[in-house]
């Protein structure tokens, strides 16, 4: 196919329009994201017997001794500016993983001007797709089930509204999980189902995903993280099985919404720990160190999680930094407490810190010493 007939401007304008809406959406349920990581930070504070105090902006400043550390939501000083860059960079973070001969998608990087390249791509291996931005997080701007060329356009489209650069990937069948690392050990393991809505018999789609949101800013976090954006992965995913978004599902039918995963409820976040082969483990940890996060959040997609990745056909899909806490606090099964495990670890790092300055003062200071006698009695 041709795109030859799409003026890059008009393009760009039609991104832009498309970043507009999915900022509507999500704009008051970020109140609620607010107040979640509030109260997990000043959880954590008390547990450690540390002080918590609001700077202003949301940073919060927390000191325990001589110890100060400041987060703001779910960023802290955990990974540094250049590496949070190249985390947040998937096609540089898929050729490190690649390089260590871990398991990733087939993909391919490109750019509006570039669709008949990425089109020729996709057709060469076949199957289905899935379009996102290179640089981007929590599922904005991302579709799946892309199968054509046209399909291809309007999520491009889509995914240059948060990037100019864009990755294309093979998709790959599977659940997805979410392995949590700090410094290499896991943490905890979620399995993250599909958002889904339950049909009553009289109501559109449309309408049950309007209810569906409006229970989600009554309830909080606790309930869900944010709202169902109604986007092109929503229409792909319905289309699969028959739906759109005017279409009245029967009583009690159960209707995935969505194949990316970010917009799910609490109750669709599932302990798995205890599931995963040490191979998937070790996996995920590696993925960490190649692109060097100390604090990572690796999603994988398997058909099953007790057996190796090269086993199951499986793939390491992202190395997240500053990964999102809600899916570990609230979920089925006990809770994770994130936020007790970062705050200990940037305590205990800064006390390190302090304690070999001054080891290092006091030995340089005797050192001087010495060598302030040593020159005495050679004068003398």
């Amino acid at each position: 196919m041709s795109f030859s007939f799409c003026h890059p401007g008009l393009l760009t304008i039609l991104s832009l329009a498309c970043r507009v809406k999915g900022w509507y959406h999500n704009r008051r349920a970020s109140e609620h994201r607010s107040d979640f990581y509030d109260e997990v930070w000043r959880d954590a504070a008390a547990r450690l017997g540390a002080s918590i105090a609001l700077l202003g902006d949301e940073i919060l400043e927390i000191r325990l001794g001589g110890a100060c550390t400041r987060v703001r939501q779910n960023t802290t000083a955990i990974d540094d500016p250049v590496t949070l860059s190249l985390a947040a960079n998937k096609p540089l973070v898929y050729r490190l993983m690649a390089e260590r001969g871990l398991r990733i998608p087939n993909y391919l990087e490109f750019q509006l001007s570039d669709l008949s390249k990425a089109a020729e791509f996709i057709a060469r291996f076949g199957g289905e797709w899935v379009l996102k931005p290179a640089n981007g997080a929590a599922g904005r701007g991302v579709t799946t089930g892309i199968t054509s060329a046209f399909g291809l356009l309007r999520a491009a489209v889509a995914a240059a509204a948060y990037d100019s650069n864009l990755v294309v990937e093979q998709q790959v069948a599977g659940d997805v999980y979410r392995l949590l690392y700090l410094n290499g050990t896991l943490l905890d393991a979620v399995l993250r189902k599909r958002c889904t809505v339950v049909g009553d018999g009289t109501s559109s789609i449309r309408k049950l995903v309007q209810v569906e949101n409006r229970a989600r800013l009554e309830a909080g976090p606790e309930f869900a993280q944010g709202l169902i954006s109604i986007d092109l992965d929503m229409r792909h995913t319905l289309a699969k099985q028959g739906f759109s978004l005017s279409s009245v599902p029967k009583k009690e039918i159960v209707v995935a919404l969505k194949t990316v995963i970010n917009e799910n409820l609490a109750s669709d976040n599932i302990v798995v720990t205890k599931l995963l082969c040490n191979s998937i483990i070790k996996d995920g940890a590696a993925a960490a160190a190649a692109v060097g996060v100390s604090f990572a959040g690796v999603d994988i997609v398997t058909r099953d999680p007790a057996v190796p990745l090269v086993k199951s056909g499986g793939v390491i899909l992202e190395v997240n930094t500053t990964p999102g806490y809600h899916y570990h606090y609230y979920r089925q099964g006990e809770a994770c407490t994130v936020a007790v495990h970062v705050l200990s670890y940037l305590i205990g790092r800064i006390q390190n810190s302090i304690n070999t300055s001054a080891d290092w003062s006091l030995s340089s200071s005797a050192k001087l010493q010495q060598e302030r006698e040593h020159d005495f009695r050679s004068c003398s």
